[in-house]
């Protein structure tokens, strides 16, 4: 009697043996890179213009004129002199920067139906990253000559139409003055940073918005401004540390009387003994470095809500 035919598949055959299987690759052996050294340069840069004099001058508020370790120099940020000087610097600069997100936001969503590569969205990008950047004595003295007490604007006014802008007082000088000037580089500001996420608007979701029924003014009270709003309080937040820490134009502006922190540290800088404490400007230093380094921290946690919808 014959056995039947096996059926199926040897066990054996149907094992896999060592051989069979896939070997692993090995490892790459990661190669030494000298890609770091082009970091050098900024390091340094960073290093010594920045980390240093930043050490420095606020280590500088611990201590007396002789060295010795002392606490009266932070303690004179309680002073009613030095608190209405932040007060002013954080007023001047809420100001500037509502009025520079404000307008800066309706330029970029004027500018949002042109085309990207076209002559007028290049002309405004340029014209926005030039004028952020134009502060200082030249734009102190493009006021001063523009509508100072002998400005063209102002003899215009005066000679032409009889207006005196200076009739309530010598405004331009003062710590109001310091408004015109500093939205004037607010602006270009918001602009530069405002205009990405804005940019980020899908025409998708508009379309959408039209199929269900809804309006364009639906379509910003619902989505647009939404959206929108962790970008915009970030780029407000960035034009209040902006403002809050400018120094140059104040300085060539408001020569009279230390209204704002940078210019009470100017002013400790150059008598040394401010309210009767030496090194006094350290600790101005080190009251703005708190300020702006929380301001830029909720600016960090802000943009980076802001920049789920910009993916």
């Amino acid at each position: 009697m014959t056995s039947s035919p096996t059926v199926g598949v040897d066990a054996e055959a149907s094992t896999p043996t060592p051989s069979s299987t896939p070997a692993r690759p090995a490892r790459a052996r990661r190669s030494f890179s000298w890609a770091w050294l082009g970091l050098t340069p900024f390091a340094a840069y960073v290093l010594l213009f920045l980390a240093l004099p930043t050490v420095l001058a606020v280590g500088s508020g611990f201590f007396t004129k002789s060295g010795e370790f002392t606490w009266s120099n932070v303690a004179a940020l309680g002073d009613p002199l030095v608190l209405a000087g932040f007060a002013n610097s954080a007023g001047l600069s809420l100001v500037t920067a509502l009025v520079g997100a404000i307008a800066g936001a309706l330029v970029c969503y004027a500018l949002l139906g042109t085309n990207p590569e076209g002559a007028l969205r290049s002309s405004v990008d340029a014209a926005a990253g030039v004028l952020a950047q134009f502060g200082g004595v030249m734009l102190a003295f493009a006021f001063i000559a523009t509508i100072g007490i002998q400005g063209v604007v102002t003899l215009l006014l005066r000679d032409t139409f009889g207006i005196d802008i200076f009739a309530g007082g010598v405004w331009l000088y003062e710590l109001p003055g310091l408004v015109l000037p500093y939205i004037y580089f607010q602006i270009p500001l918001m602009v530069i940073t405002f205009m990405p996420a804005l940019s980020a608007l899908k025409p998708q979701w508009a379309e959408a918005n039209l199929t269900l029924g809804g309006t364009r003014a639906s379509f910003w009270a619902r989505i647009g401004v939404p959206v929108l709003a962790p970008a915009f309080i970030a780029s407000l937040l960035l034009l209040f540390a902006n403002a809050f820490s400018s120094y140059a134009t104040a300085a060539a502006l408001a020569s009279q009387g230390s209204q704002i922190v940078p210019l009470q540290i100017r002013a400790a800088l150059t008598s040394e003994t401010v309210l009767g404490r030496e090194n006094l400007a350290g600790a101005l230093a080190l009251g703005m470095i708190v300020v702006v380094g929380l301001v830029m921290a909720l600016y960090s946690l802000v943009q980076r809500r802001a920049a789920r919808w910009q993916a």
